[in-house]
């Protein structure tokens, strides 16, 4: 008699632990779900998130070094060499630009031969993006009044932009915007602004630099201190939590 009552309850626990699973897997569902991307620009981490292995993710990137771009899903498996049960779940979310061109396809012989039309483009016009108003933004597609702003905000923080990177530090720009704003826009005189006297400089003057904050403009002042004036960027660098990713474009605001 005990051995049933056990039993009836092991059934029960299996039914309320298939139940719980299932709202799991429910829920991991829900955090999965995905929007639709362009695949050239897909990170380390969005292709390992999707399924990629490492191969097939650095196959990608070097395709990408060299300016290269895929117009397809079948672009795409023949550079990253992605099985086709894999390119059959994500292809569906690809989105590529609307590259504008017809094609006429005819036969020479046994031969088949490809044309492509385009139509005339409009010559490109480049901007000083120190000049830029917030209409010139908006013109950009994918940009709009709070972006825009958010790029004068960014200008005038900074005080000007003295190189186009910078512009990947505005928060919420996707990667083809960001290749939109370098197309149409250029730096054609540096912004005039003073250089900060890093070795005279005050921690408040260091704390209010932007690519500093408070913590490493302290850390600053007493490397300064214990080991003499910095003689370049590359001694600047040496501090913990430095930007060294950013050292050339902040040596550049700064006067050793």
């Amino acid at each position: 008699m005990p051995e049933k009552i056990s039993s009836k309850k092991e059934t029960e626990w299996i039914s309320l632990q298939s139940e719980i699973d299932s709202m799991k897997l429910a829920k991991y569902d829900a955090k999965l779900q995905m929007y639709l991307f362009n695949p050239n620009f897909i990170s380390d981490y969005k292709g390992y998130k999707l399924g990629l292995s490492v191969e097939e993710i650095d196959r990608l990137m070097a395709f990408r070094k060299e300016n290269k771009y895929v117009n397809s899903a079948a672009d795409f498996q023949k550079v990253t060499k992605i099985s086709d049960s894999l390119l059959s779940v994500i292809s569906p979310f690809f989105k590529f630009p609307n590259w504008p061109q017809n094609e006429k396809k005819f036969k020479e012989g046994k031969k088949e031969y490809f044309t492509n039309t385009f139509p005339k483009k409009e010559k490109i016009v480049t901007l000083d993006i120190n000049e830029a108003t917030q209409e010139d933004f908006m013109k950009i597609h994918g940009i709009g009044e709070a972006l825009s702003l958010r790029i004068l905000k960014q200008k005038e923080i900074l005080g000007g932009f003295i190189s186009m990177e910078q512009i990947k530090d505005v928060w919420g720009l996707s990667p083809e915007v960001i290749f939109e704003l370098n197309t149409h826009f250029k730096i054609s005189t540096a912004p005039n602004f003073k250089k900060i006297a890093i070795n005279d400089a005050s921690l408040k003057e260091l704390a209010q630099f932007p690519y500093f904050r408070y913590g490493l403009a302290k850390q600053i002042i007493t490397y300064r201190s214990m080991n003499g004036n910095f003689k370049n960027i590359e001694d600047l660098a040496k501090i913990k939590d430095f930007p060294v990713e950013k050292a050339k474009i902040i040596s550049l605001y700064l006067e050793f």
